[in-house]
């Protein structure tokens, strides 16, 4: 930034009005770099142009790039918060902290409406009757908790639904080995199968005390009975969900329910821990990290957070009446969350700052965590470039790459080929910027020229101003050799873009074994680290292409299958394939169940019917 376009940042600041709005920052290349709300727009744009000697470091290197900006005024201060949000959605800009659309959080489903419940994750709560648990962070922690429940309460594990499969078939060995209460064979019957689940349903809100007191009850009831084998299920029930409790972290009382928010920030990184707090019990935890550039702690009184928070609670579909933060936040800021949270949620929301007492430890400890989660973030920062630094000298490159993208090529034969594209960027693979790009062009079934064609259409879109898409990488890499390196070089030249490319080719065994060029090869073998991170580039965009290529195939192949039966057209295809979901289901069905199948009707079914049993004769025949 020059002083001179400093100073007409200043002067066009200097005009705004005092009014609620969102202001948008670009650069020269008038790419959006930043987004934020304010109640007063004079005043907040204003303070960027007249940074003081100790402003954020990753404030001032987002203000040099400043070259214009544009603002939208609003009424409220609410509807700069709603409108910034969709902002930052709609831009992704590099500055901003920004939760992944991609990000949602899964519940625990519990059926208690059903005569034998089960328990199942799920992505979204609806009004049908089951409850609901959650939401949690990831799926990982739903199938561990469920995983969990399924071994403390002996529950079945198997795809059958009760009781309409109660003795179809044999118990399986889990039965056996004593893993299972098995209500397949009526081993234990609806009434007490449903108060395990209850007892279940304590545990996921958090309860384990309740649910052991109401076991033991349960338990002696059963022992008064002489039902001894309920009651060796009841005592071997209590034993395991004492073990769990054990491991359990109470920081409140039974009916607390809350979440602690804090955050940390260098240089490097930026961590926002945020804990969930259900029945006095740490139930969850989510760290988000964000990298160098995202601002994470500009402005007085962390402005940046409400959007943060905003994002966070819209994600997660679920507000908690209190949360407490472990940072300082501007008065009017928390207000202008609190009735945000209000209205999204339909219940009060209490956001509070403790000064002193347990409150007050047990936001400094989660603070704790999120500042190891930051030194975590920073060695494994400093391992990564390392290694690049490694990779850029070996092989000559100007800079160290952040940004690394690797391209390979799938098919079969002359049909489903595939250029698969993925992302190693910040020392880890960034799986939202994959992308998968098939070849319809009948003289692709060449792969240098569908290579050529893939990274053609991908460069076409580096002019876009947002997206994964308009970002320059730094390093390409081909799954392939000189040829391939030559075609792409030479595509560069015709478009004048100079990115580094090199070829990844592989030894007879078909393993990672060098880089190469038009004119010679590199070796990578003696730098261990360097040929590590290689490999697992180079493996990770095969797996990745080969999947995309795979994929397309089985659903040519179903759409074939199908279409090629008189009057079954590609929607009533669909159709079927999305009832019975593979090809072999769909062979075994019956008349009446293709009838059953939206949009199929009698004679369909029929013709379907016939037609897969007229390809079996033919097949016995061939093979007899």
């Amino acid at each position: 930034m020059t002083n001179e376009t400093l100073e007409l940042l200043r002067k066009k600041a200097s005009m705004l009005p005092k009014t609620p709005g969102v202001y948008i920052m670009k650069n020269q290349l008038n790419k959006v770099i930043y987004v934020g709300k304010s109640r007063s727009l004079r005043d907040r744009v204003s303070q960027y142009f007249h940074l003081s000697s100790d402003a954020n470091i990753k404030t001032v290197r987002m203000v040099m790039q400043i070259y214009d900006f544009e603002t939208i005024f609003c009424d409220t201060e609410i509807e700069a918060l709603v409108l910034e949000n969709i902002k930052i959605k709609q831009y992704a800009p590099k500055y901003n902290i920004l939760l992944k659309d991609s990000k949602s959080y899964p519940y625990i489903k519990l059926t208690l409406n059903e005569e034998y419940p089960r328990l199942t994750m799920v992505r979204k709560r609806s009004a049908d009757g089951a409850k609901y648990f959650g939401p949690y962070s990831s799926a990982s922690v739903v199938y561990s908790i469920i995983e969990t429940l399924e071994k403390a309460f002996r529950l079945p594990t198997c795809k059958r639904r009760f009781p309409a499969d109660i003795g179809k078939e044999r118990p399986c060995i889990y039965k056996q080995l004593n893993r299972c209460v098995a209500p397949c064979d009526s081993t234990i019957g609806q009434e007490e199968f449903y108060k395990i689940m209850k007892c279940a349903s304590d545990v996921l809100r958090g309860n384990i005390k309740e649910s052991i007191d109401n076991l033991s009850i349960q338990m002696q009831e059963y022992a008064d009975a002489e039902k001894y084998e309920s009651a060796a299920r009841c005592r071997d029930q209590i034993e395991a969900l004492k073990k769990l409790q054990s491991k359990q972290k109470v920081v409140g009382s039974p009916d607390d329910e809350y979440d602690i928010i804090t955050t940390y920030s260098d240089d490097v990184s930026t961590c926002i821990s945020v804990f969930y707090i259900r029945s006095g019990a740490i139930m969850d935890s989510d760290n988000y990290v964000f990298g160098a550039y995202e601002i994470a702690n500009e402005g007085n009184g962390y402005e940046h957070m409400s959007n943060f928070i905003a994002d966070l609670y819209i994600k997660m579909e679920f507000v908690p009446k209190e949360i407490y933060l472990g940072f300082e936040f501007d008065k009017d800021e928390l207000e202008l969350v609190e009735e945000y949270l209000k209205e999204l949620s339909g219940h009060s929301v209490s956001i509070k700052i403790p000064q002193k007492g347990n409150m007050k430890k047990l936001c400094e400890m989660i603070t704790k965590n999120s500042i190891e989660q930051t030194k975590i973030r920073k060695k494994e920062i400093e391992k990564d470039t390392k290694v690049l630094s490694k990779l850029a000298q070996l092989l000559s490159l100007d800079s160290i790459p952040t940004r690394i993208e690797a391209y390979d090529i799938s098919n079969l034969g002359n049909e489903h080929i595939t250029a698969g594209m993925i992302v190693y960027e910040e020392g880890k693979f960034l799986k939202s910027d994959y992308r998968v790009l098939k070849m319809k062009e009948q003289n692709c079934a060449d792969d240098y020229l569908a290579m050529q064609s893939a990274i053609k259409r991908r460069l076409l879109h580096l002019n876009d101003a947002t997206g994964s898409f308009s970002k320059t990488p730094d390093l390409i890499l081909l799954d392939g050799g000189k040829t391939h390196v030559s075609v792409i070089k030479k595509l560069f030249e015709d478009m004048n873009i100079s990115i580094p490319v090199y070829g990844m080719v592989k030894d007879e065994h078909h393993k990672t074994r060098t880089l190469i060029t038009e004119n010679e090869e590199i070796s990578i073998a003696k730098e261990q680290s360097v040929f590590l991170l290689v490999y697992k580039i180079q493996e990770e965009v095969h797996r990745f292409s080969v999947s995309k290529m795979d994929t397309s195939k089985r659903k040519t192949l179903k759409k074939y299958f199908l279409e090629d039966i008189d009057g079954i057209g590609p929607k009533k295809a669909r159709a079927v394939m999305h009832h019975f979901k593979t090809v072999d289901a769909v062979k075994k069905a019956s008349i009446e169940e293709l009838t059953s199948v939206k949009g199929i009707t009698k004679k369909d079914a029929e013709k379907i019917f016939n037609y897969i049993r007229g390809k079996m004769h033919e097949n016995n025949n061939r093979h007899s």
